[in-house]
């Protein structure tokens, strides 16, 4: 079963620097809780993100056990969108859509993610139980990092 995830947070900053933030994958580590383990394994340098990117993760997202996850950015709309799409990772299927508009405050972010687990019904059982819950943290903790990073002035 598919399942749609969102989540939109007002930053209080202009469109170029929320972009230079979130187009560096690099920031990923920075807003995904730590007790996830996640790491960036391409090796990336400082190298802003592009139509065509494969970008190689590990998370650890249950019981700490290290799983390796590959996206490619399939969609950029520079200053305004783009989209990451799990080619092969602990999901059926993943792709997540961020969304900049400026604002008169600075820029109301938005995150669309589309996804669906394997094993069927076993999958729907495990979404229920722990992996909706899993999201709503980790979007939550990104939410408070994001939150201080790019606070009112």
């Amino acid at each position: 079963m598919k399942h749609r995830y969102n989540k939109q947070q007002q930053l209080y900053c202009n469109i170029e620097t929320a972009w230079e933030f979130f187009s560096s994958p690099l920031n990923l580590e920075k807003i995904t809780p730590k007790d996830l383990g996640f790491r960036v394994l391409s090796k990336i340098k400082n190298q802003e993100i592009y139509e065509g990117m494969i970008i190689d993760y590990i998370v650890s997202p249950i019981m700490h056990i290290p799983l390796k996850w590959k996206t490619e950015i399939t969609q950029l709309e520079k200053l305004k969108s783009f989209t990451d799409f799990q080619l092969e990772g602990p999901y059926e299927y993943w792709n997540h859509y961020h969304e900049f508009i400026p604002n008169s405050h600075g820029v109301l972010m938005r995150d669309t993610v589309d996804y669906e687990l394997p094993w069927g019904l076993l999958g729907n059982i495990a979404h229920r139980l722990f992996v909706k819950k899993k999201l709503d943290y980790i979007f939550n903790f990104r939410h408070q990092v994001l939150e201080e990073k790019f606070s009112k002035i």
